[in-house]
């Protein structure tokens, strides 16, 4: 049966674990794909271009800007964050069902223009927790986690426009939370893909037939 692919997109503060799922998601659900951005970052160690992210200049993030090549971008932690909207289109088309790990502002783009997005939010269960993960990245300095928390306050009030939350909980506490948010978010994949709307070809066709003498 064929159906348009699906468009899924995973958000959440910085240090709640958003990667960490969407990156394990496919990896043990490989009918689920990952959309890779791009950004103006500089690759962290053990990141590789093309795989984690594609990596860009300014003058080129802009130039893709300017040409509106991008599905979604926006300004994050001070770098630029962005989907090819060509990546997109083509996955869809082909009915792949796809997994945008992006920034909440993306997320809030790519909900506000296409109805049929749906918004999953990862959720730290704690600011302690959040914290925690942050300093344990060894990633940041003290100013760019200060940042990161401010931010992390906005991200959550964001969280109501969601339509699936996820609590990612405290791996010392509960020590395979990333496993159950893992298999939340493939539940709510499942759930989706089982809504009417998505079998109407093959309702229709069936209940023609059934009428056939």
């Amino acid at each position: 049966m064929e159906r348009r692919g699906l468009l899924f997109v995973i958000s959440g503060p910085a240090g709640a674990g958003k990667s960490m799922i969407a990156k394990k998601l496919v990896e043990k659900y490989p009918d689920v794909g990952l959309s890779v951005s791009c950004t103006t970052r500089a690759p962290r160690p053990g990141e590789i271009d093309g795989v984690h992210y594609h990596f860009v200049s300014e003058e080129r993030f802009e130039e893709l800007v300017q040409r509106g090549e991008f599905y979604e971008w926006a300004y994050v932690h001070q770098n630029r964050y962005g989907t090819l909207r060509r990546t997109v289109q083509e996955q869809l088309a082909q009915g792949h069902d796809l997994i945008l790990e992006i920034d909440v502002q993306g997320c809030l783009q790519a909900m506000e223009q296409d109805s049929e997005v749906t918004g999953i939010f990862v959720c730290p269960p704690s600011r302690e927790n959040i914290e925690k993960r942050l300093r344990g990245r060894g990633t940041e300095g003290e100013d760019a986690l200060k940042i990161r928390l401010h931010n992390a306050a906005r991200e959550v009030e964001q969280a109501y426009r969601y339509d699936y939350i996820i609590v990612h909980e405290d791996w010392d506490a509960v020590p395979d939370a990333l496993d159950r948010a893992i298999e939340q978010a493939y539940a709510i994949i499942t759930a989706m893909r089982l809504k009417t709307k998505h079998s109407m070809r093959f309702l229709n066709a069936l209940s023609q037939s059934l009428k056939r003498e």
